[in-house]
């Protein structure tokens, strides 16, 4: 049962598909060989072994089709006397009746499996070996026959319009479906990169943002006065924590980050006064200047991250917002504490990269002790013309 395994149909399909391949393929055989009612014993020695190798080229073909292309050598185009056309070579040869690409009936079935080896053939060996004994045969038979010139023209084109041209037009196809499967994986890896990438973000845009925020209120209840000293000591602990936390999560965006990927372009469900508010609410001292006129679209964004920059390495600082039509700044002063966070992270790369989408500008670096974050758009009060993100 085990050896028969790999000639079972995976389906009803095609055991129909194959059952008629073999009807048909039996058929045709015995069309070759003689009538076995005028001559039955030609018939049993000639034709009785040939649906043999038709039958067992059958059963083993959807498997493995270059076995069937050996079994039904045989059965190969070895007859010159019909083909495909029929040219006058006398420039060449003393005959005018060359047959090119000779015709049996079983050629239809060869050119079939002929096919499939180039669809399905795992190693270029086996090919290789199959067909050298393919070649053998079709010289060994222009031998016997005489050896004329004319054979030889119609055994070579026999060779190359049966077995070689449909088994490279199988092989062409084999790479193009790997071209096109490979395509698909190449989408898919992408997507999933893609997706990483809006998930990092989101993590630096929320847990950042409020891990910034508990380490702010952390150090201002550390040097809050009437605080017991193990009071004081749990605060600063806490401090320390919410800094290592903001340090993994920066580790774990840097994972799922990828450089080649364009920057995260997902808006915040906030407007600026509701984000400044919440900042407010966790003790920053902030100062917002909301200019009147339209918000531009990277306002939440830019203030968020200077923001939960201002709260990261400069705590304690006094922080002002400006939000215009065209410009957006976070300015803080000297910090009053000790930094909670290391610098390095990914957050200003990312929003560069989104101005720069908008067709802004981004500038970032020390004022006067402390540190200013500015974005300048050329379009006052228009939205993103690249839809990079942000709250209207």
């Amino acid at each position: 049962m085990r050896l028969l395994r790999p000639l079972r149909r995976e389906s009803r399909r095609e055991v129909v598909v194959d059952l008629l391949l073999w009807v048909f393929l039996l058929a045709f055989v015995a069309a070759m060989g003689p009538d076995p009612t005028a001559d039955p014993a030609a018939f049993a020695t000639v034709t009785v072994p040939r649906l043999a190798l038709a039958t067992a080229a059958v059963l083993v073909g959807r498997r493995w089709p270059l076995a069937a292309l050996v079994l039904l050598l045989p059965l190969g185009p070895w007859r010159f006397s019909d083909g495909f056309a029929t040219v006058d070579l006398t420039w060449l040869l003393p005959r005018r009746d060359v047959k090119i690409l000779p015709l049996v009936a079983t050629s239809p079935f060869i050119v079939w499996y002929a096919y499939l080896t180039g669809r399905r053939a795992a190693g270029a060996w086996p090919p290789v070996v199959a067909f050298g004994l393919i070649a053998a045969v079709g010289v060994a038979v222009v031998l016997a026959a005489g050896g004329d010139l004319a054979l030889w023209v119609s055994m070579v084109t026999g060779l190359v319009g049966t077995y070689l041209v449909p088994y490279l037009l199988g092989v062409l196809r084999r790479l193009l479906l790997q071209q096109r499967r490979q395509a698909r994986l190449s989408a898919e890896a992408q997507a999933r990169l893609r997706e990483r990438a809006r998930i990092a973000r989101d993590m630096h845009d929320s847990l950042g943002h409020d891990l910034a925020l508990i380490a702010v209120r952390a150090a201002g209840l550390e040097v809050a006065p009437g605080l017991a000293p193990a009071q004081a000591r749990a605060a600063g602990e806490l401090r320390v924590a919410a800094a290592e936390a903001t340090e993994r999560l920066r580790q774990i965006i840097g994972l799922l980050r990828e450089d080649a990927d364009p920057a995260p372009l997902s808006p915040v469900d906030e407007d600026v006064a509701e984000l400044v508010g919440r900042a407010r609410d966790s003790g920053m001292a902030i100062t917002l200047d909301l200019a009147a006129g339209p918000v531009p679209g990277l306002a939440h964004a830019v203030v968020q991250e200077g923001l939960t920059n201002a709260a990261k390495h400069a705590p304690g600082a006094a922080v002002r917002v400006t939000v215009e039509p065209h410009r957006v700044s976070v300015r803080n002063g000297p910090p009053r504490g000790r930094p909670a966070a290391r610098r390095g992270g990914l957050g200003l790369t990312g929003l560069r990269e989104r101005v720069r989408l908008a067709g802004g500008t981004l500038t970032a670096g020390p004022v006067d002790g402390g540190f200013e974050l500015a974005v300048e758009l050329p379009l006052a009060g228009e939205e993103d013309p690249r839809g990079s993100g942000g709250r209207p």
